[in-house]
C-alpha cells in the first residue's frame, strides 16, 4: 500500500465505464464502516461498538471491470455534544455531501428516530439517495420489513431501497449494482490496485485508536485520539511510535491497565492488526500522554489532522 499524492489511474477503460464518489452517512454506530469495508474487500475503516468511532474523511476505493467505486465513509452526525470536536466531524459530514456522485443513506433495519431524520435532512435532493436498510438479518420477516421500508421511502427521493447486512456481507452485490446506475460516465481517478487514498501512517493512527475503544470500551470518554510521532520503514519492516491523547490523568491510568497489562493488549492487537494490512513486520510502540482540553481547541485539531 502506498501514500497517493495524486490521483492516478492507467490504461484505457471501456467505453461505457463508470466512475465517482459514493457516501456512505447515517447516525452513529448504523454500521457504515463495518459496510465500506465488506464492500472494498479490506479494512480502511476502523470498527467498534462505541459510538462516534470513525472521525475522518475515510476514502475506500473498488475497481472492477467496468466502474470504480470510491467510497467515502463519514462520521457518524451528532446530535447530542456541541464541543469544537463535534461541530468539526458535523462540518466534514455536510461538506462531503454535497461533493459526492451518489449517496448511501444507512439506517437500521426496523428503526429509525430523530437522529435519523436529522442526517436524512441534510442529503441535498439533487443527489442520487439509495436508502440501505443495514442488519436486514436481524428482521427477516418481510411482512415487517416491507411496510417499515416504504414508511421511511416516503421521506426522501430515494432512487432505490437496498436491504443488506453489512456484517454478513449480503446483499452487497445487489447494492452495487444500484450504486453503479447512478455513477456518472467517467474515468477511474485512482489506480486499480488502490484501495483508500490514505496514508499508511495515517491508517496505523486509527488502528490503535479502534484498539483503544475496543479494550476500554465505555470507561474512557470518546474525547481521546492518537498521534503518530515517529513512521519509518527500513525494507518491509515498519517501526511505528504511537502516543494516545487523553484528558486526565485518570483516564490515563485506565488505558494502562494493572502492570501495564491493557496497554500492552492494545499494542499487541495494534501490530497484529497493521501487519496484515501492511503485508509486513511491524515493531510498535505505544505510549499514553495528557493532554487536557485538545477536543475543544479548534487550532489542536486541525494540528491532530482534523479537517
Amino acid at each position: 500500500m502506498t501514500e497517493l499524492s495524486a490521483p492516478s489511474a492507467s490504461g484505457a477503460p471501456p467505453a461505457d465505464f463508470r466512475c465517482g464518489y459514493i457516501a456512505i452517512v447515517g447516525r452513529p454506530n448504523v454500521g457504515k464502516s463495518t459496510l465500506m469495508n465488506k464492500l472494498i474487500g479490506a479494512k480502511v475503516s476502523i470498527t467498534s461498538r462505541k459510538a462516534q468511532t470513525t472521525r475522518h474523511r475515510i476514502t475506500g476505493i473498488q475497481t472492477i471491470d467496468n466502474a470504480q467505486f470510491v467510497y467515502v465513509d463519514t462520521p457518524g452526525f451528532q446530535t447530542r455534544h456541541s464541543n469544537a470536536l463535534n461541530k468539526t466531524l458535523n462540518k466534514t459530514v455536510a461538506n462531503t455531501l454535497t461533493a459526492s456522485d451518489v449517496v448511501l443513506f444507512v439506517i437500521e433495519a426496523g428503526t429509525f428516530g430523530a437522529a435519523d431524520q436529522q442526517v436524512l435532512d441534510l442529503i441535498p435532493k439533487n443527489v442520487p439517495c439509495i436508502l440501505v436498510l443495514n442488519k436486514a438479518d436481524r428482521n427477516k420477516d418481510k411482512a415487517v420489513l416491507m411496510p417499515f421500508a416504504q414508511q421511511v421511502a416516503a421521506k426522501h427521493p430515494f432512487v432505490s431501497v437496498v436491504p443488506v447486512s453489512a456484517k454478513q456481507g449480503t446483499q452487497l452485490d445487489a447494492l452495487q449494482s444500484e450504486i453503479r446506475k447512478q455513477l456518472p460516465e467517467n474515468p477511474p481517478i485512482f489506480a486499480e490496485d488502490d484501495i483508500t487514498d490514505r496514508s499508511e501512517k495515517f491508517l496505523a493512527a486509527e488502528i490503535v485508536r479502534e484498539k483503544v475503544f475496543r479494550y476500554v470500551g465505555d470507561e474512557l470518554p470518546y474525547t481521546s485520539t492518537v498521534l503518530i510521532e515517529q513512521f519509518e520503514q527500513e525494507g518491509n519492516l515498519r517501526r511505528i511510535f504511537a502516543a494516545i491523547l487523553v484528558e486526565r490523568d485518570a483516564h490515563k491510568a485506565m488505558l494502562i491497565g494493572k502492570k501495564g497489562e491493557r496497554l500492552k493488549e492494545i499494542s499487541t492487537q495494534a501490530r497484529l492488526d497493521m501487519e496484515r494490512l501492511f503485508g509486513g513486520p511491524v515493531y510498535l510502540e505505544v505510549w499514553v500522554k495528557v493532554k487536557s482540553g485538545w477536543a475543544d481547541n479548534e487550532a489542536g485539531l486541525r494540528a491532530y489532522g482534523y479537517e
